[in-house]
């Protein structure tokens, strides 16, 4: 585990925010209601409570997952979410009928209290050779050749008392993260272009996180 936080977190500067506009609005919700919509939630559990959306992690093996299915490809991607108790949670893009890599990963954000990561699942620690070679410590070696240059982290302190706001654009084979308008992470990786991503998800750790205001935009 060592020397893969220190493959991702030997990062260059953060690279300029790739130039995109608002295109059309692909998704948006702002919980107010009573029921989860259009959100799945996979792996208990997620609710809507008091006009958010709350995950919490019930299952010892796996985060709670809550998914939302929209065809998507070059996107940005707006949200806000409050830690409230848990050790963190992902923004991931799926396509499920991708069958190279784990469950259809295609690319990810990872947020926790301390730092946040971005990667290219799709040609990264999700991509089948790679996932099932890190099962073997005598190949450990030579997968963690293959995820030079899939991830980057940022060392961030994530106050868990207010709300923070998150943008995500994806353009191209590039991934830009602001939090609360400044810029967190930047990843360039061929997996992160994959022509459609067929749906956008939470996936929660521990007792809760909540989010609130979600837009989707195409990027253009």
């Amino acid at each position: 585990m060592k020397a893969l936080l220190a493959l991702f977190l030997a990062v260059s500067p953060l690279a300029a925010e790739p130039v995109a506009q608002k295109g059309e609005l692909i998704f948006t919700d702002d919980f107010e209601r009573s029921d989860l919509g259009d959100w799945k939630p996979l792996i208990p559990s997620f609710a809507v409570q008091n006009g958010v959306l709350k995950g919490w992690q019930t299952r010892d093996d796996h985060g709670a997952v809550g998914r939302v299915y929209r065809p998507m490809k070059d996107v940005i991607v707006e949200f806000k979410f409050k830690l409230d108790g848990s050790t963190g949670f992902n923004a991931v893009f799926d396509d499920k009928n991708h069958r190279g890599s784990h469950a259809g990963h295609i690319c990810r954000v990872a947020f926790a209290p301390k730092q946040i990561r971005l990667g290219d699942d799709k040609e990264g620690v999700m991509r089948n050779d790679i996932f099932e070679m890190r099962k073997d410590p005598t190949k450990k070696k030579e997968a963690d050749k293959l995820l030079v240059g899939r991830g980057t982290a940022t060392n961030v302190t994530l106050d868990p008392k207010p709300w923070h706001r998150v943008a995500i654009t994806i353009l191209g084979d590039h991934m830009h993260v602001t939090l609360d308008g400044k810029p967190v992470g930047d990843l360039k990786s061929p997996g992160i272009a994959h022509e459609t991503k067929q749906s956008f998800h939470f996936t929660v750790n521990g007792p809760g996180v909540l989010f609130d205001d979600m837009r989707i935009w195409a990027a253009k």
